[in-house]
């Protein structure tokens, strides 16, 4: 039996197992990324062969639980996309449907090589001819519209192109507001939307996208790694069913709290257009001020 609306404080490898094969329909993971982070509960650092074989290990379950039409993206950073890639496809038989790029900056700052500023995101389906991607949900003006007031544009707009910049202002000869980019940003820390007791945090907005294009209202959105409850939030205000699992219990604690605070149909945080509106940010006093969008 598969519970819904519901986060479930434990191993989510443990948990996925009890899951009925065939109930899920999207799941999204940001798993830990095996550089030594410091989670509270969980060690960040493990010998590459036993991280790829945890990796298998969850993917395949999360493969498993989906149903046939279903849908799994997968953030991860750059020392183990390629192996994941690989496992999720040539091993577990998922098909890829887009490598997308997430642009960002306010990463770690290196001097001996250059500083990362992105994160990638895989999007699997089940198979390859039947899943749910409602294209209408997510489209953007294009520069037929924006620029060139071309009569042949599609009024309603174009898909995003799999590149997500966070900030255009770096690239302005190529990331400009016309293009058809994918500018979500960043959960900094001084944002209003920041939780505050989480590290990892992904914008709600990146997740409504995903959510939107992979699923329709009343399904069942699962998130296997929780953390600060991000998915689980924006699926519920969106209207979706949800299932996580958080190995820490004080991380579950905080994301239960953020799940019982939430309504259906509640806003999503962040701009929806972030290139006219500033960001909320907490100010050093505790109260809210404002940011530049750009």
């Amino acid at each position: 039996m598969t519970e819904a609306d519901c986060l479930i404080a434990g191993d989510c490898v443990e948990g996925l197992k009890k899951i009925s094969p065939g109930t899920i329909d999207l799941a999204f993971a940001d798993p830990p990324f095996n550089i030594g982070y410091g989670y509270d509960v969980y060690q960040d650092r493990r010998k590459a062969d036993d991280y790829l074989e945890w990796s298998k290990t969850w993917i395949t379950e999360v493969s498993r639980v989906l149903k046939p039409s279903g849908t799994f993206w997968l953030a991860i950073g750059d020392e183990f996309a390629a192996e994941l890639k690989v496992i999720a496809h040539r091993d577990i038989g998922l098909t890829l449907r887009s490598w997308v790029i997430w642009y960002y900056t306010f990463g770690v700052n290196c001097k001996k090589k250059f500083s990362r500023s992105h994160a990638h995101l895989f999007y699997f389906v089940k198979d390859a001819t039947r899943f749910t991607f409602n294209d209408d949900s997510i489209r953007v003006p294009s520069a037929r519209q924006l620029v060139y007031a071309d009569a042949r544009a599609n009024p309603l707009g174009r898909l995003p192109d799999d590149t997500w910049i966070l900030r255009p202002q770096d690239a302005p000869d190529s990331f400009t507001p016309p293009e058809d980019t994918w500018y979500v940003p960043r959960v900094c820390g001084t944002f209003k939307e920041r939780a505050g007791w989480h590290g990892c945090q992904m914008p709600e907005q990146l997740l409504a996208r995903i959510i939107r294009a992979c699923s329709n209202p009343g399904d069942l959105v699962l998130d296997p790694f929780a953390g600060s409850g991000t998915t689980l939030v924006t699926a519920k205000k969106l209207d979706r069913r949800y299932l996580g699992f958080e190995l820490s219990p004080d991380y579950a604690a905080q994301a239960q709290k953020r799940l019982d605070e939430t309504a259906i149909g509640d806003p999503l945080s962040g701009a929806d257009k972030p290139f006219m509106t500033p960001h909320k940010t907490r100010k050093a006093d505790g109260k809210v001020g404002r940011t530049a969008a750009l």
